[in-house]
């Protein structure tokens, strides 16, 4: 994204929140395709017979957008890492709506190493994701959101460090730890599926 275009978002969104509907009207087509995009590294590799498509995943991120509007964001990446956490809350819902029903099987092992490129295999490594990243954020609140911001919201290195008001080789040392600290916990969730889930 041009740095021009940056700005345009940006000057949008606080128009938004200062109580310009029409802002949002003219911000939507800007940023939809960005939010597709990272919808879609999400759920690009999920099994057969999910229901929940990057499309629908936006849909129901728009509607969760009012709930945004009052939000003291500072730029655009700041924006796209709250709609990263409500992705991420969209798609635990979905999975433990459908775990519900289904009432089966333990979690599988999701690879972070690739991430923000990973995809989900199944519902359950959806769960199992989030129900490490919550026991992360007991330990390390900043490791959870650099995972939540890069892996839900495929935001850079650069731009995670923005948000988060730290610098880039700091994000890349957190990203180290939480994939390692998340393959292990989600390890020990998997070994043990009785294991009671958080949340």
């Amino acid at each position: 994204m041009t740095g021009s275009s940056e700005h345009e978002i940006t000057h949008l969104l606080l128009e938004w929140r200062g109580g310009d509907q029409k802002a949002m009207e003219r911000l939507l087509p800007s940023i939809y395709r960005e939010l597709h995009q990272a919808a879609r590294r999400c759920m690009g590799r999920e099994r057969e017979g999910h229901t929940l498509q990057p499309t629908a995943l936006i849909n129901e991120l728009y509607l969760r957008l009012p709930d945004l509007r009052e939000v003291d964001w500072q730029n655009r990446a700041h924006f796209f890492a709250l709609c990263a956490r409500q992705m991420r809350r969209i798609l635990t819902d979905s999975a433990r709506t459908r775990l519900a029903e289904k009432r089966g099987g333990g979690a599988h092992l999701v690879s972070l190493d690739e991430a923000p490129e990973v995809m989900f295999a199944s519902r359950e490594d959806v769960v199992a994701v989030d129900d490490a990243l919550n026991a992360l954020a007991q330990v390390d609140e900043r490791k959870c959101k650099v995972v939540e911001f890069r892996f839900f919201g495929g935001l850079s290195v650069e731009e995670t460090a923005a948000v988060l008001q730290v610098s880039p080789d700091t994000v890349a040392r957190d990203w180290r730890f939480a994939k390692a600290w998340l393959l292990r916990e989600m390890g020990k969730r998997a070994m043990d599926p009785d294991r009671e889930r958080e949340g």
